[in-house]
């Protein structure tokens, strides 16, 4: 699926989408409505503000290089507008939340292989079945903290150790795509 993805001839908004969209496992809304505003290229992290979260939290996703490397070639389609993925009608919205659905059906993808949404779970999957701590993996995929005043000052959670999951994960993608998904988990971690 990487390698398709990565071949994929269509907008290219939406084929960068997909292509982040395993390395940051954010909510496809939240990936559709990303803005240019929102990233510190510097600190290497895309800051999501709480408006747009699910939880109403801010939520920071540290990127990986291959994150960066994606985001540097949007950002000369792109970078002058609003959003990351604007509409193919409108630079003055985002792709629609079907777009990057539409393009994994029309790879081959069916229904029961793979959704926008299933880039999250594949993600949580193998991270927890490769050994990463349970906590550091529910909160790069911004599930709530139940205690709500603990969740308000608490959004960069395990920032330095997901940092580092997210650039050892995005290595695995990597080995993935180069070795044809021939080997899923390469053992702990």
């Amino acid at each position: 699926m990487l390698r398709a993805i990565d071949a994929y001839g269509g907008y290219l908004p939406v084929k960068s989408a997909l292509r982040l969209a395993p390395l940051v496992f954010v909510r496809p809304g939240e990936l559709r409505r990303a803005e240019w505003a929102e990233f510190d290229f510097g600190a290497a992290e895309w800051r999501i503000p709480a408006a747009k979260m699910k939880m109403r939290q801010t939520h920071i996703v540290p990127l990986a290089p291959q994150a960066l490397a994606i985001l540097d070639e949007l950002h000369l389609y792109t970078g002058r507008g609003r959003y990351l993925f604007p509409s193919i009608r409108t630079e003055s919205k985002p792709i629609a939340l079907e777009s990057m659905l539409v393009a994994l059906r029309a790879m081959g993808f069916t229904q029961e292989e793979m959704t926008t949404h299933g880039f999250r779970g594949m993600a949580s999957t193998l991270l927890n079945g490769m050994g990463y701590n349970r906590d550091w993996i529910e909160r790069q995929l911004a599930h709530g903290e139940e205690n709500g005043v603990r969740a308000s000052y608490n959004f960069a959670e395990y920032l330095p150790e997901r940092r580092r999951m997210m650039c050892e994960w995005a290595d695995f993608l990597d080995g993935l795509r180069e070795s044809g998904g021939r080997s899923v988990v390469k053992g702990q971690i």
